[in-house]
């Protein structure tokens, strides 16, 4: 898989008792400096047997937690918003996909004394779905999609073909 620039990843450890085989990645978008923008992780299960719940032999697992403004974590439409960054990656980047499921949650954490200055607003997501892969539909489209998630959560979507961003800062 080519990630984009300022996207690293590392294999982790991943469930055993799930499904007899997995894999999972740790993810993280940077801005370039120090600071993770938004991290993640995805976990592939299989079971040749199938899972009923699943409806599948193949189940995809992320959690994609960034922070954002106080002002977004308040709208009430951010859940939703959030869930359509999730389903629009799939279907940019053609994920054959079912059985789709998970929450979205926003919170938003005062700090008080010694960390008067540690305000902090956060969107996670936690979704799961069933791929359908084959020779038609690989598993990159699936990895694309995540890190297309990643950059939405970011506030760092991907941009079209063809395009580049402009640096944001001078250099002197």
């Amino acid at each position: 898989m080519q990630w984009r620039r300022g996207f690293t990843t590392d294999e982790i450890g991943s469930p055993q008792r799930i499904a007899p085989y997995s894999v999972a990645i740790e993810g993280e978008l940077g801005d370039g400096g120090d600071e993770a923008l938004s991290t993640g992780r995805l976990i592939l299960l299989h079971d040749p047997a199938g899972n009923d719940s699943w409806s599948g032999t193949f189940r995809l697992v992320t959690y994609v937690r960034a922070e954002v403004d106080l002002d977004m974590v308040t709208d009430p439409l951010l859940p939703d918003v959030a869930w359509s960054w999730f389903t629009d990656a799939l279907a940019h980047r053609g994920c054959a996909a079912h059985a789709l499921a998970g929450t979205v949650t926003a919170s938003y954490g005062k700090g008080f004394g010694d960390m008067a200055d540690a305000d902090r607003a956060e969107v996670e997501l936690r979704c799961s779905w069933t791929p359908t892969l084959d020779v038609r539909h690989p598993l990159t489209a699936h990895l694309a999609a995540w890190e297309d998630l990643m950059g939405h959560v970011a506030g760092q979507p991907p941009l079209p073909p063809g395009v580049s961003s402009l640096p944001t800062g001078r250099h002197g």
